[in-house]
Formats: C-alpha cells, structure tokens, sequence
C-alpha cells in the first residue's frame, strides 16, 4: 500500500496535479542592498524565516539600490516577485495609485501592528489601509572624525556659529569640513532638508515637499542662501558629483575631511574602510534659527507585496515574520540602526544610542526629501541641489525652475 501511493505521489507530481499545499511553495523576495551589513541581515532573516517555515522554498535578488529603483516599476508590472523592498510615504505612492501594490491592512490587524509599529503606522498608510510592513528605520546627522577633532581642540558644535567656527578650524588645518558625493543626488537632498528643518522647521519642510509654497518663497531662499555660504566657503569636497555615498567615505576615512551629514546605515562603511568606532562618533546637526523645534530625518525601510504576486499567502507571511521583535532586533543590530517594533530591543552600540535619543526626542520625523515629495518633483529638485552645489550663481534659475516644475506636478 505504501508503494501504492508513493507511485501515486510521483505521478501527481511528474504530471503537476499534487496540490501546491503539499508541495514546497516558491516565494521571491527582491532585495535592494547589496552592502555587507545589510546582506548579511537579510540574509540571517531569510535563514530564519525558512527554519520556521520549511515547507516554503525563498528565493532572493539581491540588486544594487540604485538599480532597483530603476527597475522597479518594470518588473512590478511585466514579472512581478513575491515581495519587494522599497520605501514608505510619497515614494510607495505611485505604485498604490497604480494598483501595483497589495493592500495588507489583514497583516497589521492580525499581528497587533498598529500599535507595535506606530512610530511609522502614519508613513504606511493611504487611504487608511496599510501598503507594507517597516523593518528599520535609521537618523541622519553630522558623522565627524572624533580624533581629528579631539587633536585639534574641537567641541561638537550645537549651533550655526560655533557650526562655522568648526568648519573654519579645519581648513585652517588643512582638513576639508564635509565630504559628500552627489553622483547619485539623494545625498545633497540630505544637505537641503537639515538646512531648511532648522532653518524654517518641520512644517515648512512638509509644506514644501506637498507643493504648498514655491521654491521662490523667501524661507526657501534663505536655506539656499545659508548653503551658498558654506559651498563659496569651500565647506564641502572637490569633484562631489563623480562620486558615490560610498566614494565619498574615502577622504573621510583617511582624513582628508572630517564631517560627512548622512545616515547611520553609512557607520558600516566607515568601519569597512579601515576606521574604528573610536574614531568616529555623531552629533545631530546644529541649531540655525534659535528655539525653533528640532525635528530630524528619520527614513524608513519597508517590504511590499506587487499586486501581481503569485504567492501572496507566504508573503504575508513573510512580512508578518520580519516585524517581529525579536527578527528586527538581531537585523537592526547588524546594520546599526533602529528597530521599528516598539517590543524590540536597540543594541549596545553608542551610534545606535545616540540614533534613538535623537529620534525620541524630535518634535516631528521627516522621512526625507525624494520620500516625501512625490518622484517627478523629488528628481528634478534633487538635480537642481546638485547644479546649485556645483555653481552656486545659477540659485535664482535654479528655484525658478523648479517653481516651474512644481506647478507641473501638483495640478
């Protein structure tokens, strides 16, 4: 009898009549960062997620991030995976509006979410339904070479004067202030948001990126002024616009500039080019306007389920698993960020730390520049800040343009 029906299983199969619940389900996941920490987390979570579920057979594409964004929309459409990265707020918009993204509100009701992930429940959401589930989520900030600091008697500076007095100290010392590298834009949008959140604060940025008020606007102009100072000053290095975020750790790393405005997933770089924890440490970026509430860049990182998937069942349950507490303490301490779950834990690590009083104590998150303005505005400012960092007498143009743009995108 027994050889019965393994005969009867082996012809199921081979004539593909065994149902999928016996069989072993496909999922895909496509991944968005190849850098070694990141991998390697969703790597250990992937291993998890198929020890507690081995009936489910998990295959991932790893792809360059910038890559991915190109990609995205195309393979959401033609031949769509399982489960997708990508980001909340503005940026996940177009693909709900286009009906490429799953609903999976069933997901944060059935796992207690909306209140285990409400620091981000509000990024999330459209039309009251939730379009994803958040793994991480990260502070930007000033990163400084502690021990050029410390050789040449600097104190981190909490305000825009003793901010100048730093950047002046250093090139004195032959040390450029900023590295960064805009070849890929985001990184100078970083620049622009800190400048207007503490320039004009936390509404004027959301008003802004929401087409309320124009490039044009006096407040606008004065960040623009304010960042005119600092790139005619020599603030930031030569040739920025060949270069990467990962190219630009270089003159950071050996010294050749002191202070990179950036995220914290970039502290795994710094240690990968040779420096070590010691020698490098955080501080949020300086006060402008006096007593105006501080609030912070905050992004975060999701995973998605296309509309087109043909799995949705295990990707549900995928994303159920990844926003566990447990799960998104082990990742976030492999990528030295933040956990969203409010359950988890944040590691024992000082920039991990100095992430979370900074985020807990901001009067407002903004998730970022090309995340919370929608894709057509994001690409043309984030292109605009660039050619400004570039030429700093185009800024009047610049801004013209982009009131031009904005009139385009928010009809």
């Amino acid at each position: 009898m027994i050889k019965t029906a393994l005969k009867t299983t082996v012809a199921m199969v081979a004539t593909g009549l065994l149902s999928s619940a016996v069989l072993a389900g496909d999922l895909v996941i496509n991944f968005d960062d190849p850098n070694p920490a990141p991998k390697e987390a969703f790597e250990t979570a992937v291993e998890a997620f198929k020890a507690a579920n081995p009936d489910i057979n998990v295959t991932v594409n790893i792809n360059d991030r910038e890559a991915h964004k190109t990609a995205i929309r195309n393979f959401l459409s033609a031949d769509a995976p399982d489960i997708t990265s990508w980001y909340p707020g503005n940026r996940m918009a177009p693909f709900v509006e286009a009906g490429l993204f799953e609903d999976v509100s069933d997901v944060w009701d059935d796992n207690g979410f909306h209140d285990a992930l409400a620091a981000i429940k509000p990024t999330m959401t459209i039309d009251d339904k939730q379009w994803g589930v958040p793994y991480t989520y990260y502070q930007w900030g000033v990163y400084y070479r502690k021990d050029i600091f410390d050789k040449l008697e600097l104190a981190e500076p909490t305000n825009w004067e003793e901010f100048n007095a730093v950047a002046e100290k250093l090139k004195e010392a032959g040390v450029t202030p900023i590295t960064i590298g805009t070849k890929f834009l985001w990184t100078a949008a970083g620049v622009f948001d800190y400048l207007n959140l503490r320039t004009n604060g936390y509404e004027v940025h959301n008003d802004l990126t929401a087409g309320k008020i124009k490039y044009t606007d006096d407040r606008i102009k004065k960040v623009f002024e304010t960042w005119k100072e600092m790139v005619d000053a020599d603030y930031f290095v030569e040739n920025h616009a060949t270069m990467s975020w990962q190219d630009a750790i270089a003159p950071f790393a050996n010294g050749d500039a002191a202070m990179y405005v950036m995220g914290n997933f970039s502290v795994d770089g710094y240690l990968n080019a040779g420096l070590t924890e010691d020698q490098i440490d955080f501080f949020q970026f300086p006060e402008i306007t006096p007593g105006l509430p501080r609030a912070e860049e905050a992004p975060a990182d999701a995973f998605f389920i296309p509309s087109g998937a043909k799995n949705k069942e295990d990707a549900r349950k995928f994303l159920a698993f990844i926003a566990q507490p447990d799960v998104q303490t082990e990742w976030n301490n492999t990528i030295i960020q933040l956990p969203i779950n409010k359950n988890a834990e944040v590691g024992d690590n000082k920039f991990l730390k100095e992430g979370f009083e900074t985020l807990s104590t901001a009067s407002g998150l903004a998730q970022f520049y090309d995340r919370d303005a929608p894709a057509q505005m994001a690409k043309a400012g984030m292109e605009g800040f660039q050619e400004f960092m570039l030429d700093t007498s185009k800024m009047d143009a610049i801004l013209e343009r982009l009131d031009g743009v904005q009139e385009e995108v928010y009809k």
